[in-house]
């Protein structure tokens, strides 16, 4: 994976599209949350949320990024969206990399889930397999900006 873009270029990304750092809508948040977790307990791999998602979902909740190389891809900060039988996936992963998980977005086109672990970073589960998007908010932010991901082996336990 190349070197992340600059914190400024990543803001400048971001309030593009209508987010500022004052953005907070924890009621949508937790709705939202609360449908993914319901879904997943439908599916039988239940996931379980902690505050850093809730945290991270309120930030970008009900904007939409296009990604600069290719607009018609887009990041979604919504964690409901996936696709049928992800749970089991998400869990699968969780397994392998000996983390919890939990979705925090979506990338259109592709089809690929964001997920965050309790050490706070960031995976993207693509039906290509899983990728790794960075150590942190930044890095993966940075990550989705540019369509970047890195091979995740290196983090299985």
């Amino acid at each position: 994976m190349r070197e992340p873009a600059s914190p400024e270029e990543v803001d400048a990304w971001l309030r593009q599209h209508g987010w500022t750092p004052e953005h907070r809508d924890r009621a949508a948040a937790e709705r939202l949350i609360a449908e993914r977790v319901a879904d997943a307990d439908r599916q039988g791999f239940p996931l379980e949320p902690w505050e850093e998602v809730v945290d991270f979902v309120s930030r970008y909740v009900g904007h939409v990024f296009p990604m600069p190389q290719a607009p018609d891809r887009r990041f979604m900060p919504d964690p409901t969206l996936g696709y049928e039988d992800d749970a089991e996936d998400i869990v699968e992963l969780a397994s392998d990399i000996g983390r919890k998980l939990f979705p925090v977005g979506y990338e259109t086109i592709e089809a690929g889930i964001v997920l965050m672990d309790d050490l706070g970073r960031f995976f993207y589960l693509h039906h290509t397999g899983p990728y790794f998007l960075g150590k942190d908010e930044h890095q993966a932010l940075s990550s989705l900006m540019r369509g970047d991901q890195d091979e995740v082996d290196a983090y299985y336990v």
